[in-house]
């Protein structure tokens, strides 16, 4: 059984989607655009400022207006970034059986680790993560298996010792690149063309009451 639990952030353990959606619209109503409903941002979240802006804005990387608004979106969602954020339903509960067995948790994300640092502070759960990983914390980002492997190195775990949380494919990716258990999570941002059944991952869950039993624990 694993001795540790590695969790995404944003899609898998907190509904981080107003905040983000929120950010970018601000910055849509820059442009004098009008805002977009939530329920048509939300599939794009797992995906960041850069997933936003790409179905927000039209915007790719290579456009010559994408780094001035890219500098916007993150200076809106700082500034309003826990203000309608919260754990997924049952998500607190499965985080208390795990501090309640000595099972440390940590938080891996493609966020930035100031703004990842920023959200878990505010959202109360800095001080109980065994180890925060930012996107920005190694040279490359997930799908590499390197912000997973500095993660296990930070909580002094092998890396087959842990078990990895996420919502997307690459979370998916970067855990088995590493030799963890992966699980794929169905609460998240999944857009209608996603089908995590399909991405290798070693359990499939509906919901974070399922998290103890995947450690031999009583659910």
């Amino acid at each position: 059984m694993p001795d540790a639990v590695l969790f995404d952030l944003d899609g898998t353990l907190a509904d981080t989607a107003p905040d983000l959606g929120a950010a970018l619209n601000r910055v849509r109503e820059e442009h004098h655009l009008p805002p977009l409903p939530l329920d048509l941002l939300r599939p794009h979240t797992s995906q960041g400022g850069r997933g936003l802006l790409r179905e927000g804005m039209g915007l790719l990387p290579d456009h010559p207006t994408y780094p001035a608004s890219y500098a916007r979106f993150l200076a809106h969602y700082e500034a309003g970034i826990c203000h309608q954020t919260v754990l997924f339903p049952g998500m607190a509960a499965a985080l208390e059986e795990l501090e309640r067995h000595s099972i440390p948790w940590g938080v891996v994300t493609n966020k930035s680790l100031h703004l990842t640092h920023l959200l878990l502070e505010k959202m109360g759960l800095a001080r109980r993560c065994a180890c925060i990983v930012g996107g920005d914390s190694t040279p490359h980002p997930k799908p590499a298996p390197d912000p997973l492997l500095l993660a296990a190195q930070q909580i002094r775990l092998s890396p087959q010792a842990c078990l990895y949380l996420g919502d997307d494919v690459r979370d998916v990716q970067a855990g088995n690149a590493c030799a963890m258990t992966t699980v794929a999570v169905r609460w998240g941002y999944l857009g209608t063309a996603s089908r995590p059944e399909d991405w290798g991952a070693h359990h499939l869950i509906d919901h974070p009451c399922e998290i103890p039993g995947l450690l031999g624990l009583p659910c």
